[in-house]
């Protein structure tokens, strides 16, 4: 932690050392403190350097037992409890409202609320739909667009609203990192959570394939294997009738068999998707998108199939070279 806060705080050894003996003593004190001042507690800070730490208080009378502590009393207009219940109203407002809003937060050194959002009026927008009182808000325009951080790694599960489907690989399209999934997951335009990302193209039926925009999480050459090792994507030269293939998904984790057949045309309810592998690799829901790789190749990504990997059964996949073609997308290799 040392040589981390040298390097990301711009600290000397002796700078961060006294730092987190400073701040060990301030969790002290603020904890003590809350308990203490109870309904007139207003929230604690550390200055610059973390040699002073300031606790704020709606009671004047309490600032005897804030200085006995070691601390500087701030004496405030609001509580931290009155704070946080302004927070729960923003909470709760309208999605559309909260939608256009980057981030809210209690910010205790200035004992208010700060709404920030692309614009001024879309702060505003949020703080009227709360009904919040607008004297404990501060609102700011803002740079700052929030998303998750998440490595991409084939296999592992994403989110379309309510249903969940696997990771295939991941690609990146000029600067714009994604995934390759499953068509039948999720149309153009759908949404994605874990990580967040936005379809951009999709085929199904006819074919089965997909391409997730995910920017701002991390693309990485990674299928998850056995008892969740990592195995690295080296490239995507297709593996002859005959040879051994696993896959990697959400629901079964990491199952193997032997390609079968390329080229093959399979009837769902939902209609015929043509161009598939079969294989004897199970599959089961949830599975749908993740991946399929032979060697360090890989193959494609899971369309569908029958059995279960109870019983066993049989699984097809959509070639993941004609996915990379027709969006073209340049697959993440280690």
């Amino acid at each position: 932690m040392i040589d981390a806060l040298e390097r990301d705080l711009g600290l000397t050894e002796a700078q961060a050392i006294a730092r987190l003996a400073n701040e060990e003593r301030a969790a002290a004190v603020e904890s003590n403190l809350t308990t203490a001042l109870g309904g007139s507690f207003g929230g604690a800070w550390l200055n610059a350097d973390a040699s002073k730490l300031s606790v704020a208080t709606t009671d004047p009378a309490t600032t005897k037992a804030i200085e006995a502590q070691g601390a500087q009393p701030v004496v405030v207009q609001r509580s931290l409890a009155q704070l946080n219940g302004i927070m729960q109203q923003l909470d709760q407002a309208p999605k559309k409202a909260k939608s256009g809003a980057a981030l809210w937060y209690a910010d205790v050194t200035t004992n208010t609320v700060s709404v920030q959002a692309p614009t001024v009026e879309a702060a505003e927008s949020l703080v009227a739909a709360a009904g919040v009182d607008r004297n404990a808000i501060t609102v700011a325009a803002t740079a700052e667009r929030p998303t998750t951080f998440i490595n991409i790694i084939g296999g592992a599960a994403y989110y379309i609203g309510s249903s969940r489907c696997s990771v295939g690989f991941s690609v990146t399209r000029g600067s714009t990192p994604g995934f390759v999934t499953a068509g039948h997951c999720g149309r153009a335009g759908s949404g994605t959570t874990s990580p967040t990302g936005t379809f951009q193209g999709s085929s199904f039926p006819g074919n089965d394939y997909a391409w997730v925009a995910a920017p701002g999480n991390t693309v990485t050459p990674y299928v998850r294997g056995s008892g969740g090792a990592n195995v690295t994507v080296r490239g995507s030269t297709q593996a002859a009738v005959g040879s051994s293939i696993c896959r990697s998904g959400s629901t079964t984790g990491w199952r193997c068999g032997t390609i079968q057949q390329h080229n093959a045309s399979v009837t769902y309810p939902q209609g015929t998707v043509s161009g598939l592998t079969r294989t004897s690799a199970c599959a089961q829901p949830g599975d749908s998108g993740g991946s399929f790789i032979s060697g360090s190749q890989a193959q494609g990504v899971t369309s569908g199939g029958s059995g279960n990997c109870t019983v066993g059964g049989t699984t097809y996949h959509q070639p993941v070279n004609e996915i990379l073609s027709v969006y073209g997308l340049t697959l993440t290799t280690g």
